[in-house]
């Protein structure tokens, strides 16, 4: 049986890239899944070909980076579902490479606002519904980019994002509510670019394994989906 067969999940940034991935694996696994992108259009050929394998499945639109149509995707979810068992906060953006000491303060407030600030609303929003049913798995895409200083503010988003899990993960002890960090591998997609090492389809298995934890398992843990690739995937 599998185990989070019936799970409903909200996938962020997923019509494309990382998150069609996760959103193949969640169907796959037999969840209920609601994805988002900034339009619902977007989605079009993802949810025709999960339907197609008879998954239930629903769309929202928002754009991050307005405060307002984050809590908008949140009420309609929330008084929908009543809340969903699984989040994936895979969407993020990267504003464009800078020259040392040339990056603009907008770059700063956007990368801030969509990887940061709408990925806390959209964690602090679900997870007392999760508390209250005493299941729930939590998962914030990151990153391992560093020491290139053209792209501070995507990498510095995600380190805020890293210490997000990290000290809220400790008051999830015991509670069937498991908080966990995902770095995906760089990737060949619109984000990653096209010298990137690895095909994106090499991140599906890894994607799942803090999804299927034991209940008593810790929060805040690091998992690289790239240690758990399984080479036969097409590439």
């Amino acid at each position: 049986m599998r185990k989070l067969a019936g799970k409903k999940a909200l996938i962020t940034g997923s019509s494309r890239g990382v998150g069609r991935q996760i959103a193949l694996a969640l169907a796959e696994e037999g969840c209920e899944l609601w994805l988002h992108s900034r339009s619902t259009a977007h989605c079009d050929s993802l949810v025709d070909e999960l339907k197609e394998r008879g998954v239930q499945v629903q769309v929202v639109a928002a754009e991050l980076s307005e405060e307002a149509q984050v809590e908008a995707l949140i009420d309609d979810v929330l008084t929908k579902t009543g809340g969903v068992d699984i989040l994936y906060n895979n969407a993020a953006i990267m504003t464009p490479w800078r020259e040392a000491h040339t990056t603009l303060p907008q770059d700063y407030q956007l990368s801030f606002q969509v990887n940061v600030t709408a990925l806390v609303r959209l964690c602090d929003r679900f997870l007392p519904p999760m508390l209250e049913r005493k299941w729930g798995r939590i998962v914030n895409v990151t990153s391992g980019i560093e020491n290139v200083r053209e792209l501070l503010p995507y990498s510095m988003s995600k380190a805020a994002v890293d210490r997000y899990v990290r000290d809220v993960s400790p008051s999830l002890t015991n509670t069937g509510v498991i908080l966990s960090l995902m770095d995906p591998g760089w990737l060949r997609t619109d984000l990653g670019g096209d010298q990137a090492p690895n095909s994106v389809e090499t991140c599906r298995p890894g994607v799942l394994v803090p999804l299927l934890l034991e209940d008593n398992a810790p929060s805040g843990q690091f998992y690289c989906a790239q240690d758990y690739r399984e080479d036969v995937l097409p590439a």
